[in-house]
């Protein structure tokens, strides 16, 4: 049964459109849906707002909801009479959200909602199941240093990361403050894959990334794109002038000056 819009307009305010006029006698038993009503909602079942045909032989009468928080929800009472039957009889009575009605955000896994930094100390995070970014350590990849970890098979890592959360890894770092469209690395001398303090990752992701080992670098401790860069670069200089290589007077305050 679709739901009912629950306004003060006729049944032409339903959810969905019906094809068909309700049925004459379910549509004039507004005492019994109200009473069947009444029997569940008691005072917080308002006043009638529409009639709406359902199936052949069922019509659902809508009355509006009188409750704290409930804002736009109303109660349905369905009727159905059996063929050539002029008896209507209650089926259900349930309180439904209308088009317009105060509902909780639909559900979402907790682990689609987790987001970067919310772990805490002491905090537990299982692992998905069927994490697509984890596979075997046995299963064979296109990654050297995963098939160097096959022999852990029972007696280390039960998992290692697929393909797949290799590379989700690898865009999630260069896009971020490690990557090489950040302020700080549009402004460096140079980039980390020339940097002595640059420690190059193992496996596939030895070319593209590695971990900043530079104490004074606000990235120390931190994966790094090859292509980021700061201004602690190992190979950095800063040229001086000479005095002797400025033309002009540096200051003139007219005075002579003269030697003894």
């Amino acid at each position: 049964m679709e739901p009912v819009t629950p306004t003060k307009h006729a049944a032409a305010d339903a959810a969905a459109p019906v094809t068909a006029a309700p049925d004459a006698v379910l549509a004039g038993a507004v005492e019994l849906a109200h009473g069947a009503a009444l029997e569940v909602g008691g005072a917080a079942v308002g006043e009638h707002l529409a009639a709406v045909a359902g199936a052949e032989r069922i019509v659902t009468h809508a009355f509006a909801a009188i409750l704290p928080g409930y804002s736009g929800w109303y109660w349905a009472v369905t009727l159905a009479r059996a063929p050539r039957s002029k008896t209507a009889t209650v089926d259900e009575v349930v309180l439904l959200p209308g088009a317009d009605a105060l509902l909780a955000p639909a559900w979402v896994p907790w682990h689609e909602r987790l987001l970067p930094g919310d772990l805490s100390p002491g905090d537990l995070l299982p692992s998905v199941a069927d994490d697509p970014r984890l596979v075997p350590a046995y299963v064979a990849s296109d990654d050297p240093a995963v098939e160097e970890v096959a022999f852990e098979l029972g007696l280390g890592r039960a998992r290692v990361m697929s393909r797949e959360g290799r590379l989700d890894a690898a865009e999630r770092w260069y896009a971020g403050e490690g990557g090489p469209d950040t302020p700080m690395s549009r402004q460096a001398p140079a980039s980390c894959g020339t940097c002595g303090f640059l420690l190059p990752l193992a496996g596939s992701l030895q070319a593209g990334f590695g971990v900043c080992g530079n104490e004074i670098s606000s990235t120390d401790g931190r994966v790094v794109s090859v292509e980021y860069g700061c201004g602690a670069h190992s190979e950095a200089a800063v040229v001086v002038p000479s005095l002797a290589e400025l033309t002009g007077a540096v200051y003139d305050d007219g005075d002579e000056i003269t030697s003894d």
